[in-house]
């Protein structure tokens, strides 16, 4: 027998949440801060912060990502850094502009630490309901329903509903409706979204099985230790001091992928159960079989998912095949032999929107105030979700304020190459930050974070004025010593040639400065200390940021000319009333392009698919016409 539920108006806030996972933290977080009045609703609150698939932040291109979060004065870093496990710096051999940090975070006190900060934070409520109905009223303000009858009322509006729209789990021919790890889908919400007139796709993701670590054999795999120096995610960790948990590696072997292959069948991805696009950077193992079946082998790492559990997380090995092929499947790999899974390996397909739909600073075009932010927006990975939180939050605060929105361009932060990305481009499937994706990397290194993005985060009042004196002062240290190695003078001594020549450097012919010496690719802050005695204690970081701004100056300082170049597109204004249609010389299908996207700038059309570059120059003929016009008119109503 069905049951109304009696409806009641609960409370108003300014800014309600719906979703904590990390987009719903960092928006919330963000938003209470900045003074709002603001409510999270979370379909559990074990759910926050919650890791339902790798059991890391950070990677190649996310780690710049947190980097920038920390930089706005968002909360990931912090957390990472008192939740870590083991830390690693990624791609070393390589540039730093694709130098990323990684950590393996104990998952479970990353959600306990990460509630206790949602719990302490004034002027934000926690509450577990679940949200089933978000209604504009004829004022503009909204009223989100609950499950439980409660109507809230709210200036603004942030989805942040991540993969529990709709979600439903495929294990082989076994399909139930759920939400990621078990719990509860949302399965209300979209219809009203439908009603709003938002346009939603299904997407698909997976994760691998977790196997009891007892159950492994340890002689059989590859150890992988952190690195003995663990330098933190967050500007404001000085340090830090834990006992680093290995990680270990793995391979399927040829009895694997028979198995799979013997299995296709009942896999629901290849039987055409699930129509939806999955994970292009992070394929099921399915995938990978069957598309690269030249390969021998494929890797696999096991990582521990916290102190206080035994579960590993397989990564590599997500799949929706049954689970008892997934038990024989994993048994034929190496050193888990006598694998125990504890919790089977599944796909999951959900609700999310089109994000083109979406303004730069992720509000909805048409609905003012109405934000989404995270996997809702077609992205992947818990880091892509808290940036786009994080702007989302503050953006909505913008809003209720009557200030201009914080939008990152692209030669500004990864934060702003992905959302660009999402709201320009779209994406038919989830979309993963990649270093590839930044034009400008070298500008944009993980390292300079603060030195990009701490003025803006001060200015809109996260940055706190601890962290924005010890910025500074950080910032005077760099400079400090990039004008005292200028004014050090090397002469050409026998002593000095004797110890360039025993680091297979040059000799020198005539005095140069140790500014000078620093540019040559064998020589580093280490190996100068012999000719640098007068060197002030200095932290590491400071050493690494000088010596990549001294090495890579010449290609930084071409950069930032190219830079200055896209620049004078995105500073091109397009207002929000062009009739595209009326163009006279754009084509048809960059007519409809730019009349569904509605870009801010020349620059963000001209990234269109499907707007050519002759499209743009008729653009800029038309809006230098218009701009005439109008200043025409406006001489000719002054001199009446």
């Amino acid at each position: 027998m069905e049951v109304t539920v009696r409806e009641f108006l609960a409370e108003e806030f300014d800014i309600v949440v719906v979703g904590a996972g990390h987009a719903g933290c960092e928006a919330a977080l963000a938003a209470s801060r900045l003074g709002m009045k603001t409510l999270m609703l979370t379909m559990t609150l074990d759910s926050i912060a919650m890791m339902p698939c790798n059991p890391n932040i950070g990677g190649t291109a996310k780690g710049h990502l947190v980097r920038e979060i920390d930089a706005l004065g968002g909360e990931m870093a912090l957390n990472i850094d008192k939740t870590m496990i083991q830390c690693k710096m990624l791609n070393i051999s390589k540039g730093p502009a694709v130098h990323s940090l990684r950590a393996q975070a104990d998952k479970n006190k990353y959600h306990t630490e990460m509630k206790k900060v949602i719990e302490n934070q004034e002027r934000l409520s926690l509450k577990q309901e679940e949200a089933t109905k978000v209604t504009v009223n004829s004022d503009g303000s909204f009223n989100i329903s609950t499950k439980f009858g409660a109507i809230y009322k709210a200036k603004a509006v942030i989805i942040t509903s991540g993969t529990y729209l709709k979600g439903r789990v495929y294990i082989g021919e076994l399909n139930y409706s759920s939400g990621p790890n078990g719990l509860s889908p949302a399965n209300e919400l979209s219809d009203s979204l439908v009603d709003l007139g938002i346009s939603l796709r299904k997407f698909k993701t997976g994760t691998p099985a977790r196997v009891h670590s007892d159950s492994i054999n340890y002689d059989k795999v590859e150890i992988q230790t952190g690195d003995n120096e663990i330098i933190p995610f967050s500007f404001m960790t000085d340090e830090i001091n834990i006992n680093q948990v290995p990680c270990y590696i793995s391979y399927t072997t040829q009895k694997t992928h028979e198995i799979i292959r013997e299995n296709l069948d009942r896999s629901p991805l290849y039987e055409g159960v699930i129509k939806s696009i999955g994970p292009r950077y992070c394929p099921s193992i399915e995938d990978k079989v069957v598309k690269f079946s030249d390969k021998e082998r494929h890797q696999l790492f096991i990582e521990p998912e916290g102190l206080d559990t035994k579960e590993m997380y397989i990564q590599g090995m997500s799949s929706s095949l049954p689970y008892e092929v997934q038990i024989e499947m994993y048994r034929t790999m190496i050193g888990l032999e006598n694998s125990e899974i504890m919790r089977p390996a599944y796909a999951i397909e959900y609700d999310c929107i089109d994000p083109t739909q979406l303004k730069r600073s992720l509000e909805m075009r048409n609905i003012n105030n109405l934000f989404f932010a995270g996997q809702v927006n077609g992205s992947s990975g818990y880091e892509e979700a808290a940036a786009q939180g994080l702007i989302a939050g503050i953006n909505a605060v913008m809003s209720l304020k009557g200030r201009e929105p914080l939008v990152l361009d692209r030669s500004e932060a990864y934060i702003g190459v992905l959302i660009d990305d999402l709201v320009t481009k779209g994406t038919n499937e989830p979309y993963r930050m990649m270093t590839s994706r930044a034009e400008y990397r070298l500008i944009l290194r993980q390292d300079n974070a603060d030195d990009r993005l701490t003025d803006k985060g001060y200015k809109i009042g996260l940055v706190t004025e601890e962290r924005y004196s010890r910025f500074r002062n950080k910032k005077q240290k760099i400079n400090e010593e990039l004008d005292r190695i200028k004014n050090v003078k090397i002469t050409p001594k026998s002593e000095v040639n004797e110890y360039l020549e025993s680091i297979k450097s040059v000799p020198l012919k005539m005095p140069a400065s140790l500014y000078e010496l620093l540019r040559r690719p064998e020589i580093n802050y280490e190996n100068t200390i012999n000719l640098d005695k007068d060197r002030p204690e200095m932290k590491k970081e400071i050493k690494d940021y000088v010596e990549t701004v001294i090495k890579y100056e010449g290609y930084i300082g071409k950069q930032i000319r190219q830079i200055e170049q896209f620049k004078k597109l995105e500073n091109k204004i397009i207002h929000e009333n062009i009739d595209y249609k009326n163009i006279s010389g754009l084509r048809l299908e960059a007519s409809q392009k730019l009349d569904k996207i509605r870009p801010e700038s020349i620059g963000q059309a001209s990234r269109i698919s499907g707007v050519s570059p002759s499209d743009i120059n008729v653009l800029l003929i038309y809006l230098e016409q218009r701009r005439r016009k109008k200043q025409s008119l406006r001489k000719e109503g002054e001199s009446y």
